[in-house]
């Protein structure tokens, strides 16, 4: 019988994983009052068969918290709260990294703490709404744009943000470039309407996200570092533009240069965007020597496929992690995938559709 190389051992530079699948960042806003809880670890724990987990989004500052209830890593409570996920994570054999998620723009006033504000690349609004647990829906605002204090300030909060981590427990940190958030804000000319040295060329547009990947890089490691994009992707407002692909084949370029550990790609085309063309993925895996992970919408035997055709190094899965803790026995043992898959409690404060999901008794 052919070995399933999904189940095989991972590498990440010198990080060696229980095997190649990762459990995807999934926001899940049980983060009461923005710090990692009882609650959080259990969920981590209950799902540490995974070779590697990606946190939540977790903001590297108060400005980042935009949405209700998430995760922050720029204080000691959080840090010590955080201390019971990795712990519970690395009990079950999974290496763990946290991902570093600035909202930027996608943001609410109500959800953030007193003092902090909206900011991002250009004082360019998103179209739609966000919940507030305050006044529930509301509209998104114009945003702050950053200042040249600003950006500096923020690469530092970044920096501070993965010292935290290691602090933490964590095995490294991800950096959130993807899905609109603030660091894929620099990358689209939509969003990002500069015309300083952050803005205009597609090296301007790629300038703060390669220097918050240097920064980070160098106080935690190269080895410890890694980023996720989203080529095509239309998350949070973000329209195409016509040098999507120039701006990829760039960052991919310099992302190697630099040498951090991996690159995360995520196609949300499962979920009904656009998809990533096999060709941009595979000029970034030509780009990029290092680590790959591929996410959106994988079962078990196109991961397998795409694993085999050397696309990916490690497959990401999302929504099956969610109702399917024991996810790696299911899939060592051919055992059907639960489907009771409760959308309504994705978000919810407690442990309803979160930590109650039954693992297969077989």
């Amino acid at each position: 019988m052919k070995e399933i190389k999904l189940l095989t051992p991972g590498i990440i530079e010198n990080l060696h994983l229980q095997n190649r699948v990762v459990m995807a960042p999934m926001t899940r806003c049980r983060a009461i009052g923005n710090v990692p809880n009882d609650l959080m670890a259990t969920y981590y724990g209950q799902r540490s068969g995974a070779g590697l987990i990606i946190t939540e989004g977790t903001s590297p500052s108060p400005n980042g918290l935009g949405y209700a209830r998430i995760p922050g890593i720029f204080n000691n409570e959080q840090v010590e709260g955080w201390k019971k996920t990795t712990s519970a994570a690395h009990k079950g054999g999974a290496k763990i990294f946290i991902q570093l998620m600035h909202t930027g723009r996608i943001s609410d006033i109500l959800n953030m703490p007193e003092g902090a504000q909206i900011i991002a690349p250009s004082a360019v609004k998103a179209s739609g709404q966000m919940w507030t647990d305050a006044k529930q829906m509301q509209d998104f605002q114009v945003p702050k744009e950053m200042t040249a204090e600003d950006l500096v300030h923020t690469k530092n909060e970044f920096v501070n943000a993965a010292k935290n981590a290691i602090a933490a427990g964590f095995d490294g940190v991800e950096l959130h470039s993807a899905n609109g958030y603030l660091l894929e804000q620099f990358l689209s000319p939509v969003t990002n309407i500069r015309t300083d040295n952050y803005g205009g060329s597609v090296i301007n547009r790629s300038r703060f996200v390669l220097e918050v990947v240097v920064a980070v890089a160098d106080a935690i490691g190269k080895e410890k570092t890694g980023i996720r994009v989203s080529p095509y992707g239309v998350a949070s407002d973000m329209p195409h533009y016509p040098q999507i692909d120039a701006t990829y084949n760039y960052l991919s370029e310099q992302l190697n240069e630099i040498g951090i550990a991996y690159m995360h790609i995520v196609d949300h085309s499962a979920m009904g965007a656009p998809t990533v063309a096999l060709e941009t993925k595979e000029m970034i895996r030509n780009n990029f020597k290092n680590t790959i992970i591929i996410s959106g919408g994988y079962d078990k035997e196109r991961a397998e496929a795409d694993l085999e055709s050397g696309l990916g190094d490690l497959v990401a899965f999302g929504r099956p992690f969610i109702n399917n803790p024991d996810l790696i026995d299911r899939f060592k043992n051919n055992w059907s995938l639960s489907q009771d898959l409760k959308m309504d409690l994705f978000y919810g404060a407690d442990e309803n559709g979160y930590t109650d999901y039954p693992v297969n008794k077989s």
